[in-house]
């Protein structure tokens, strides 16, 4: 028996894509919505797995909020790499199996390891 937990979370930011041709090699920004993706195999006493706000905690502390993302990450801030570099921070703490960058409501990238 298994559950899977679902946090989402929104942050404001300004990019641009390197190596690209096309209007979104220009600066422009996004509200992101990160969705994490947590599978757990039991509760506790209280019938939880992992605290959602402990999640939302967490994942809030890792988010670039208001932040022009060519300037602090090293690598191309695409939400596929994007959704890579939350994956990896975050499956240090939970057993993380899927994250999903929201650059709209239409147009997102996930990441996972299977």
């Amino acid at each position: 028996m298994s559950w899977e937990l679902i946090v989402k979370q929104k942050f404001s930011a300004a990019h641009f894509l390197e190596n690209y041709r096309g209007n979104c090699e220009n600066m422009h920004g996004h509200t992101f919505l990160v969705e994490v993706h947590i599978k757990t195999d039991e509760l506790d006493r209280s019938g939880i797995s992992i605290d959602f706000k402990k999640v939302k905690q967490d994942l809030k502390s890792i988010l670039p909020d208001h932040q022009v993302l060519n300037d602090i990450c090293d690598f191309s801030p695409s939400a596929e790499n994007l959704a890579r570099f939350f994956f990896d921070e975050l499956k240090k703490t939970y057993p993380v199996t899927r994250v999903t960058v929201w650059e709209s409501e239409d147009a997102a990238a996930s990441y996972t390891e299977t």
